[in-house]
């Protein structure tokens, strides 16, 4: 398993994959519960895999994914 624990909670840290995209996203390290709190009442993210899988997050990272240089895009069909 890639070492990614420095990026989650404490709590979290010897969890598997799978059960990490179930895990509340407050396991994601910097993330509190609060925030949690507000992304649910926001955006109705629970999930690790909720944010990872939600609409306005899949959109922004396509409009900065396509914002890098060397990438030619338009926002309007031709």
């Amino acid at each position: 398993m890639a070492d990614i624990s420095k990026h989650l909670d404490k709590a979290f840290e010897s969890k598997d994959f799978e059960e990490l995209a179930e895990a509340p996203v407050d396991a994601l390290e910097g993330l509190s519960k609060p925030d949690a709190e507000a992304l649910h009442k926001a955006l109705s993210i629970r999930t690790v895999r909720d944010l990872a899988e939600n609409k306005y997050v899949l959109r922004a990272q396509a409009i900065v994914n396509l914002a890098r240089p060397g990438k030619k895009a338009t926002t309007r069909a031709a």
